[in-house]
C-alpha cells in the first residue's frame, strides 16, 4: 500500500489515505500528478520540524484536485455501476467498489479546508 498524506498547518493530526499500488500508479501517470507543484515546506510532526516536498492547497490548485476527482469519480462510477450488474458475491461488490471509495476519499481530503498540504509519497 502507498500513501496520499494531507496535513494541516496548525499541528492537526494528518491524514493518511492509504492507496493499492495500482491506483497509485494510475493517479500518477494522470492529470493528477500534474497538479500543483511540490515545494521543500517546514511543518511539524509530532513536535518535530521536518521537511517534506508538500502540494500547497490553495484555492486554484484545490479547485483543479477537486474537478479532477468530480471527474474520476463520473467515470469510474459507470464503470462500477456496469460492474455490479454481474457481481454476486460481497468479494466482487468490494473488489468493484474499492477504487470509486477511495476516489471519493481523496476528494475529501482536498475539500476538506483544514488540510492546506499533501504529499504524493
Amino acid at each position: 500500500m502507498l500513501d496520499i498524506i494531507f496535513y494541516s498547518a496548525n499541528n492537526q493530526e494528518p491524514e493518511y489515505v492509504e492507496l493499492s499500488e495500482n491506483i497509485y500508479e494510475w493517479l500518477a501517470q494522470s492529470t493528477f500528478s500534474k497538479i500543483g507543484q511540490s515545494l521543500e515546506t517546514k511543518i511539524k510532526i509530532d513536535g518535530e520540524e521536518e521537511k517534506l516536498p508538500l502540494v500547497p492547497l490553495d484555492q486554484e490548485n484545490r479547485r483543479q484536485l477537486r474537478l479532477f476527482f468530480l471527474e474520476a469519480i463520473a467515470d469510474e462510477s459507470n464503470v462500477v455501476l456496469t460492474q455490479l450488474e454481474t457481481c454476486a458475491a460481497k468479494a466482487d461488490y468490494q473488489q468493484a467498489t474499492y477504487r470509486l471509495k477511495k476516489l471519493q476519499e481523496l476528494r475529501k481530503c482536498v475539500e476538506n479546508q483544514n488540510y492546506q498540504y499533501l504529499q504524493r509519497v
